[in-house]
């Protein structure tokens, strides 16, 4: 009985480091140090558990270039997490589903600057948007979909 109840604790409290490891991912976010949206969607990060390295810079679309971000897939700001570049106001949720499913890819996006996106908010109007990705040929795919809430 004892092996198993040392077991079972060992089970949890290991279930429990990985847990903590798996939500304090740290994302390295590039942005231009004039821009207050950025500055919120780093609010929603660390508001849902990431560990932010923020780096101003006035060259953002050198570090877009350097990654495969495309005009048309341009936000403003980029990061770095786990392999993967996140380009402009992708949601928290969307970040942990692709570090926890490693797809083959780039990364993820939500170009241009929708209204309702974290970072974006304003008052209650939400518009619908997509997260895409993208790979280094600069093919594109939906990756989640979100709908207004009008």
């Amino acid at each position: 009985m004892k092996i198993i109840h040392g077991f079972l604790l060992t089970y949890i409290l290991v279930s429990n480091v990985v847990a903590i490891a798996d939500e304090a991912a740290e994302i390295v976010v590039y942005r231009s140090p004039t821009c207050s949206c950025c500055e919120k969607w780093l609010e929603h990060l660390q508001q849902n558990h990431f560990v932010i390295k923020d780096i101003v810079t006035n060259n953002i679309d050198a570090i877009k270039t350097k990654h495969g971000v495309t005009p048309e897939l341009a936000s403003c700001h980029t990061a770095l997490i786990g392999g993967y570049v996140v380009e402009g106001h992708v949601p928290a949720g969307d970040i942990r589903a692709l570090l926890k499913t490693k797809p083959e890819m780039t990364g993820i996006a939500v170009p241009g600057m929708p209204v309702g996106t974290p970072g974006m908010e304003m008052g209650e109007r939400k518009d619908a948007y997509d997260v895409v990705s993208f790979d280094k040929q600069g093919h594109t795919r939906l990756f989640s979909s979100h709908k207004d809430t009008d």
